[in-house]
């Protein structure tokens, strides 16, 4: 009385089963990026992997050969021919290659490419055939091709039927439209060629705002690719949209070319000319020429308010972020609230007013506030745009570094797998700075020490690439330091000697760019000076430094010079200071979370933080609070043993954990929160909190992340 369903999902092989495939098919050379994109244009159907295997037999791994393999490959589409396509009635065959253009199918959709046929029945056909048909999941009587049937059938319907082309695109793009789907209208329009241009263009025309306004360039700058320049020209609004395109997906550089070209500066229309104002700040501003952008921009501003709200917008936020950088932050403030006010529907323009207003919480401190920020502007856009492949990227690095500090670097390494590639596109320096260097501590943090320096050498190549001096230098810099953190003195000194470019740090001196915020030429000297140099002598000039930092309301940076001086006076030989030093800078870090801004000046800190950890627990410290207690226990279970010094008797667990704490244990460790464990194992919160009262006392805990470091020693979670 059982039955066991058996379809074409459990038919597909899985990216692991494709790899094993290949493996026993004497093809396991293959890179990992080729066997993905390989599964991916297969989606796993044994019969193309097997054609294609043959194929890379002959071929070899370091061909062409996947990026070309498609449906129109001749062992597949001699497949195809012969055992699906060949075999069908007239009418379907007919259906098959008309509808072979969508990217999804539905009866009504269907019936405007086909007004003859009875679309929803020949659907049903198919799907009940498997005939190569994919239902869509969530939505009903929505289907689309395997991409391999498609590739096969369009090239088909292009020999066959070249004349058809065009008027099926004309359908499908009408339909699209009349059904307020402007994207794949707009799609549909671009693919009919040359003859549908100019329908291309006028719904463009129509929602190109709609679309500046969501920050989905990576979409726009496609459109604008296809569409031939003269063409463009035509339309001097599509042009200016087309440099906004053009500076978020390949840079300033190639954007204000573009924009010169263009003849948009000579305009006499205002729409046009908003743009204008708007674009030039930012460019100067993205290609790292300030002081430019500050005159240019300023200029602008005269023109404000114009007629198009998303020019206005980006010129408002563009400002402050060159005022914030050029130290004036009570302006800054005002522009980004003028922006906000000014901008309350475009997803993009909120998202450039929440990281700019993130970056000042985290140079003044305020790193939870600052987190918060820069995770609403990563979200801003993505009821549209689920890819995170629009103007997200700007919010997207800057979150990544949140979450680095808060030392959650499997997700920090997520994020910049998914922004790294996008900011490295657009070329912007202290995205790319903060990227790499971020990858390389991750490393070097790991273990992984060749895999940091290469991060640091990948950064060098892009900045000289790109003549980029600052990124050359940032890149030597935390050479520096990780050799530094290595022991190794005089290979430290040699790459600060390499990074000592005067004008460059002159001109970092005077702006307040957040990648330079903790890693600046005059801080890593002190640095080196503490650790291979005089310490005495050095303790003076940190505390110099921090009033300088103090003074400009840089409290982020202020903490890591604190931090160096408790360092300083640890060495100097004052080990009583050094410590009162550190419990204070730990006491102003606590609230706000900050770890690997401590935890990055390297195994000397971690002494210091378990002799304060001893006071606070200590008798002399019985007010300290829980909250203290618990972050400088999380700092120490980051540290982990230290060497040196005799380790801690091994943990007992005086009771056996049942089965729902263990559960509850593994949960605690993955960082769910009291309600999250409750709704995940349907009790009540005050059963969790008892749950997490015996955890602590069989473990003989004090607080969760010393029962889930216990439970990590004892091997009871991994």
């Amino acid at each position: 009385g059982q039955l066991v369903e058996v379809d074409t999902e459990h038919l597909r092989f899985s990216l692991a089963e494709t790899s094993e495939f290949l493996r026993l098919r004497e093809q396991g050379f293959l890179q990992a990026e080729a066997l993905e994109r390989l599964h991916g244009k297969t989606e796993g159907w044994v019969a193309a992997l097997w054609l294609a295997s043959l194929t890379l037999a002959r071929r070899g791994a370091d061909s062409d050969f996947i990026d070309r393999f498609s449906g129109s490959n001749r062992a597949v589409a001699d497949y195809l021919a012969e055992d699906v396509l060949s075999h069908q009635p007239q009418e379907i065959r007919e259906f098959l290659m008309r509808t072979s253009i969508l990217r999804h199918l539905n009866p009504s959709l269907c019936q405007a490419l086909n007004p003859h046929q009875n679309t929803d029945g020949i659907l049903a056909r198919l799907e009940a055939a498997s005939l190569f048909l994919v239902p869509i999941a969530a939505e009903e009587h929505s289907y689309r091709y395997h991409s391999l049937f498609s590739d096969y059938l369009r090239a088909q319907l292009a020999l066959e039927q070249p004349d058809e082309l065009v008027q099926l695109h004309l359908a499908a793009s009408g339909w699209y439209e009349s059904h307020g789907r402007s994207v794949p209208a707009i799609d549909h329009a671009i693919e009919g060629g040359a003859h549908a241009h100019a329908l291309a263009l006028a719904l463009l025309s129509s929602r190109v705002h709609e679309f500046l306004e969501q920050g989905r360039m990576h979409l726009l700058a496609r459109w604008f690719d296809a569409i031939p320049e003269a063409l463009l020209g035509e339309h001097p609004l599509l042009q200016a949209a087309s440099v906004w395109a053009s500076c978020f997906t390949r840079g300033p550089w190639e954007a204000m070319t573009q924009l010169e070209r263009s003849g948009c500066e000579r305009s006499g229309d205002p729409a046009v000319l908003a743009n204008v104002y708007a674009l030039r700040p930012l460019l100067l501003a993205m290609m790292d020429r300030y002081d430019e952008a500050y005159a240019a921009g300023r200029a602008s501003l005269q023109h404000l308010p114009s007629c198009n709200p998303f020019a206005d917008g980006v010129l408002t936020n563009a400002m402050a972020h060159i005022l914030s950088t050029m130290g004036e932050n009570a302006e800054a403030h005002r522009l980004i609230d003028m922006a906000r006010r000014g901008t309350a529907d475009s997803a993009f323009n909120r998202m450039y007013s929440d990281s700019l207003e993130g970056v000042l919480d985290v140079q003044q401190g305020r790193l939870r506030q600052a987190t918060a920020r820069f995770r609403m502007a990563v979200s801003a856009g993505h009821s549209t745009s689920h890819n995170h492949t629009n103007g997200n990227a700007w919010a997207g690095v800057l979150f990544a570094e949140a979450t680095y500090e808060a030392n959650q670097l499997d997700q920090t390494e997520h994020l910049l797998n998914v922004y790294l590639p996008l900011a490295r596109d657009v070329g912007l320096p202290d995205h790319m700075i903060s990227c790499h260097l971020m990858l390389a501590r991750i490393a070097f943090t790991r273990g992984d020490i060749d895999q940091a320096f290469e991060q640091l050498i990948k950064l060098e190549y892009l900045g000289q690439h790109r003549q980029l001096p600052r990124v050359v230098a940032s890149a030597r810099l935390e050479r520096s330091r990780l050799m530094l953190m290595q022991g190794n003195g005089n290979g430290s000194r040699h790459e600060l000697q390499r990074a000592d470019d005067r004008a460059i740090w002159v001109r970092v001196r005077g702006h307040r760019q957040l990648a330079h915020d903790l890693d600046y030429f005059e801080l890593a000297q002190l640095r080196w000076d503490l650790h291979f140099g005089d310490a005495i002598a050095t303790a003076p000039r940190v505390l110099a430094e921090l009033d300088a930092a103090r003074a400009l309301g840089l409290n982020r940076r202020a903490l890591k010079l604190q931090v160096l001086h408790a360092l300083a006076l640890e060495r100097a030989g004052d080990s009583t200071g050094a410590v009162a030093a550190m419990r204070a800078v730990l006491q102003q870090a606590c609230p706000e979370g900050f770890v690997r801004l401590i935890l990055d000046e390297g195994p000397g800190v971690g002494p210091l933080i378990l002799q304060v950890h001893a006071n606070a627990t200590g008798l002399q410290h019985q007010h300290s609070t829980p909250i203290f207690l618990e972050y400088l226990q999380q700092l120490l279970d980051v540290i982990g043993p230290l060497p040196g010094l005799p380790e801690s008797a091994s943990p007992v667990m005086l009771e056996p954990l049942t089965r729902k704490e263990d559960r509850m244990l593994q949960l605690l460790a993955e960082g769910y929160s009291n309600s999250a464990m409750a709704e995940k194992l349907f009790v009540s919160d005050s059963t969790v909190r008892t749950h997490l009262r015996n955890i602590n006392m069989k473990l003989n805990a004090q607080s969760r992340t010393q029962a889930v470091a216990i439970a990590r020693r004892l091997q009871l979670i991994r």
